[in-house]
C-alpha cells in the first residue's frame, strides 16, 4: 500500500466489450459477422470441442473459414508458443479467438499480437515493450481462475532457464470478452478449486498490495466476497449454475486487478513450484497463500482485517484478531475444497527450498508490490513454514 494519501496516476485498459451470462457464448457467431472476419483461428483444448460444435458451425454457416488449434496442453513455454506461431502465420487469420483456461488465453493473446509484429518474443518480455496488435482478438474463459481474459498479462516459461516470464502490455487486453459460466460446469472439482483459489489470490494480493488503489479495491473486495461465499459450492456441486456464475464473476473482477496493481509475494513464491515441479498455478498459490498472509499481516493489519470481513468473518475486538480470523478462513476454504495444504503433500523435496527461494527472488516485478519486503532468507522461512 502506498504510504501517501495522494492517489497516484494509474492506467487500466478494459476490453472494448464484455458480455457476461449463462449461455452468452451463443452470441459469438454474430460477433464474427459484425466484424466481417473471413478467417478465424480458434485456440482451445480438445475436451471443449464437442461443447463448441454449435458455435463453430455458426462461424462456418456465415462463410468464415475456421482453423482450430489444440496444442496447448499445459503451462506454455517459449518453444510451445513459437511452434504454434508457425501454424498461425501459415493461416494468417484476421481474428484469433482463445477459448479455454489461462494458458490457452495467454497464448491466444500473444498470437494475435505477434502475427504481423516484427518484434521477437525476447524483445517484448517485460513491461510495456510490445508496440501494438493489429489482429482482432476475442477471449472466452472456460475456467474461473486466471482472469487472463481481461488482463494485460501473458506468462510463458523460458526454456533457457525454466523461469516464468511475463509480457505485460495494454495491447494484450482483448477487443471482446465473452464470459459464459456454463462453460465451467464440466471443470473437475480439483481444477475448480485450484483456479478459484488463484482468482481469490489475485483479489487478495491486489487489496493488500503496496500500491493498492481505491478504484481497484472495489473489484478486489467484491471478488474476494463472491469467491469465498461460492467456491465450495462450485467444487462440491459443479452443476450449481448460480455458484459457477458467482465464482466466474469473482474471477473476472480479479482479472481487472492484474493490470494497474497486479499480484505480489504469493505469486512470486509460487512460480518456482510451477516452473520447476510443474504444479498447477492455482495449486501453487493455494499452498503458499496462508503463510504469506501470516508474514504480511504484521505490516498491513488493517487491510488484512478487511480481507477477513470480505471472506465472511465477523469483526473481532481489534484488527489483528480479525486479520487472524481471515487466515483461518483461508485454511478452512483450502480444506473444504480438498486442496493439499503443505508442500510435503505434493512431494516437493525439502532440500529444494533454498533453490526455490533464489528463483522466487528473481520475480522482483511482483515482489516490489508486496506490503512487506521479502528477502531470500524470508522466502526460505515462508517455504519452510509451508512445508
Amino acid at each position: 500500500m502506498s504510504n501517501t494519501n495522494i492517489i497516484p496516476h494509474f492506467s487500466i485498459q478494459f476490453p472494448g466489450r464484455l458480455i457476461f451470462g449463462n449461455g452468452s457464448l451463443a452470441g459469438l457467431p454474430e460477433e464474427i459477422i459484425k466484424a466481417g472476419c473471413k478467417k478465424v483461428l480458434v485456440i482451445t483444448i480438445e475436451p471443449l470441442l464437442s461443447g463448441l460444435a454449435n458455435v463453430i458451425r455458426g462461424f462456418e454457416a456465415n462463410g468464415t473459414a475456421v482453423s482450430i488449434n489444440t496444442q496447448i496442453m499445459q503451462e506454455p513455454s517459449f518453444k510451445d508458443f513459437e511452434a504454434l506461431m508457425v501454424e498461425a502465420k501459415s493461416i494468417n487469420p484476421d481474428m484469433v479467438i482463445g477459448i479455454g483456461g489461462g494458458s490457452v488465453l495467454d497464448v491466444a493473446k500473444l498470437v494475435a499480437a505477434q502475427l504481423d509484429n516484427t518484434q521477437t518474443l525476447a524483445e517484448i518480455v517485460g513491461i510495456g515493450l510490445l508496440k501494438g496488435r493489429n489482429t482482432k482478438l476475442i477471449c472466452v474463459p472456460a475456467t474461473s481462475g486466471t482472469g487472463s481474459e481481461v488482463s494485460p498479462n501473458v506468462i510463458l516459461i523460458d526454456d533457457s532457464d525454466h523461469q516464468k516470464k511475463g509480457i505485460i502490455s495494454p495491447y494484450l487486453v482483448p477487443d471482446i470478452v465473452y464470459v459464459d459460466p456454463l462453460l465451467t460446469i464440466t471443470v473437475p472439482p480439483a481444477i475448480t478449486a485450484a483456479t478459484g483459489l488463484d482468482a481469490l489470490t489475485h483479489c487478495l494480493e491486489a487489496y493488500t498490495n503496496k500500491f493498492a488503489l481505491p478504484f481497484i479495491d472495489l473489484y478486489a473486495y467484491e471478488g474476494m466476497r463472491l469467491i469465498a461465499a461460492n467456491l465450495v459450492n462450485a467444487v462440491i456441486n459443479g452443476a450449481d449454475e448460480e455458484a459457477r456464475a458467482q465464482v466466474a464473476m469473482g474471477s473476472l473482477l480479479g482479472g481487472f486487478c492484474l493490470g494497474p496493481v497486479n499480484t505480489a509475494g504469493v505469486h512470486a513464491l509460487s512460480y518456482p513450484l510451477g516452473s520447476t515441479f510443474h504444479l498447477p498455478h492455482g495449486l501453487s498459490n493455494a499452498l503458499l497463500l496462508p503463510y504469506v498472509m501470516e508474514y504480511n499481516m504484521v505490516v498491513a493489519t488493517v487491510r488484512y482485517a478487511d480481507v477477513a470481513v470480505a471472506l465472511g468473518c465477523k469483526r473481532e475486538n481489534n484488527d489483528e484478531e480479525t486479520a487472524k480470523k481471515g487466515i483461518e478462513k483461508i485454511r478452512e476454504l483450502i480444506a473444504q475444497c480438498g486442496i493439499p495444504a503443505r508442500l510435503r503433500d505434493v512431494d516437493i523435496p525439502k532440500d529444494a527450498i533454498p533453490t526455490m527461494a533464489k528463483d522466487a527472488l528473481k520475480m522482483q516485478r511482483l515482489l516490489k508490490n508486496n506490503p512487506r519486503n521479502i528477502s531470500e532468507a524470508n522466502a526460505i522461512d515462508i517455504y519452510t513454514q509451508a512445508y
